[in-house]
């Protein structure tokens, strides 16, 4: 149970954590062979490029699970508690909609590419495996967004604490976190 517990909390940043590194390793040492060695690597661009587009997709799962993504919540502002929680639930019903969409149709190509057999260029990796990045972040999406649906769809009915944050409330929090850190930062005049 530990293990699917932490799989839980921690699937998206472990993987982002690990693309992250994969290319920022690899783009340092092509710079460090461009520049220092005179020579160049011929796959670094392209593996930083894939783990750039699986970084992507894992990212948008992540951004779902901390109800950080990209939303427009300009009619929130005219209901109470209990319909931002029904709005936000038709939101992410919606979204959800156009991730199994999105899932059909990506794993479709991604499979075609696969038993074509294609790779790509400079690592022979198969390209089934870059595009398996669409209906595998997407996947973890889904997943996230049902998460999301239960945990809201028990505070509609009492049974449970969930607080819809509206955009410019997370920015001005964001801010004042800012302020205090650059205010802890200041040298005291009176020191």
């Amino acid at each position: 149970m530990r293990v699917v517990r932490w799989l839980d909390e921690h699937f998206e940043e472990f993987l982002l954590v690990v693309f992250s590194s994969i290319m920022v390793v690899v783009i340092a040492m092509q710079v460090f062979m461009r520049y220092v060695m005179g020579d160049s690597l011929s796959w670094s661009e392209e593996l930083a490029r894939y783990c750039f587009i699986w970084l992507v997709y894992i990212g948008i799962s992540y951004g779902v699970k901390k109800q950080r993504h990209i939303k427009v919540d300009a009619m929130l502002i005219f209901f109470k508690q209990r319909g931002k929680i029904a709005m936000n639930m038709l939101a992410n019903l919606i979204f959800m909609i156009f991730a199994i969409v999105i899932i059909y149709y990506g794993q479709d190509i991604a499979l075609r590419i696969w038993e074509l057999g294609q790779q790509s260029p400079a690592l022979h990796l198969p390209m089934g495996v870059v595009y398996l990045a669409t209906p595998a972040g997407m996947g973890l999406t889904v997943i996230r967004l049902i998460q999301q649906l239960l945990k809201q769809g028990k505070a509609l009915f009492g049974k449970d604490s969930f607080e819809v944050e509206m955009e410019h409330q997370k920015a001005l929090e964001d801010q004042e976190d800012l302020e205090d850190v650059n205010q802890n930062e200041r040298p005291d005049p009176k020191g």
